[in-house]
């Protein structure tokens, strides 16, 4: 069975280790050290992991992140490429379904933030797994916006979302899809299509989590 999720932690890492701690990502304000921080907190720190989704307790989270971020870059690439095995979310029963799109998309925060990067050709696996992941998120993210997006990734797939009104085609490969509508959208090569005003507001909305 494909591991996609160690396969992309591995070349995260991988990356991380060339590009160094300071290099820039898609996330905005941070470097790649903080990014790899935000990882190992996820991972290793379940006493202050609520704070990425929970805003009260995120002044908590923040302050781990930052002494986290504090180690040498050497070590803590190490924490990211290999997790413990007694975490809630990397242990070998949860692995796959709770790092598959988690470590693709912050792959790609690497991989995107500067220049002359093209997409990857994903196995198509990765494609079909991060397609459906990408039903969840669409739902998530696009439950309130105010038009009926219809996403469409040819080849695997569509689905209706929104709260209803002027109609919006989102197409495009999974992954694109993913990154998208995880709050990446100026890196994402996807397709709009539908009124200028509606379609201007789904590429500025603040999607993700």
């Amino acid at each position: 069975m494909p591991r996609y999720a160690r396969s992309e932690r591995a070349a995260l890492a991988d990356l991380f280790q060339t590009l160094g701690p300071d290099a820039p990502t898609l996330n905005e304000g941070w470097s790649t050290r903080d990014l790899a921080a935000h990882l190992v907190l996820r991972e290793r720190r379940p006493d202050a992991a609520g704070g990425i989704i929970l805003p009260p307790l995120r002044g908590h989270a923040e302050r781990v992140r930052r002494r986290l971020a504090a180690q040498p870059w050497t070590r803590l690439v190490d924490q990211v490429r290999r997790p413990p095995l007694w975490s809630p979310v990397s242990n070998p029963l949860t692995d796959e379904l709770a790092n598959t799109m988690e470590f693709f998309i912050h792959h790609e925060d690497v991989r995107r933030p500067g220049t002359g990067w093209q997409p990857r050709d994903l196995p198509a696996g990765l494609q079909r797994a991060l397609w459906r992941r990408a039903g969840a998120l669409a739902r998530l993210a696009l439950r309130r916006f105010p038009a009926t997006v219809l996403v469409q990734a040819p080849g695997h797939g569509e689905l209706s979302v929104g709260r209803g009104g002027e109609p919006v085609r989102l197409v495009g490969a999974p992954g694109e899809l993913v990154l998208f509508l995880s709050g990446r959208q100026r890196a994402a090569r996807v397709q709009v299509d539908g009124p200028a005003a509606v379609s201007d507001r789904l590429r500025a909305a603040r999607l993700g989590l």
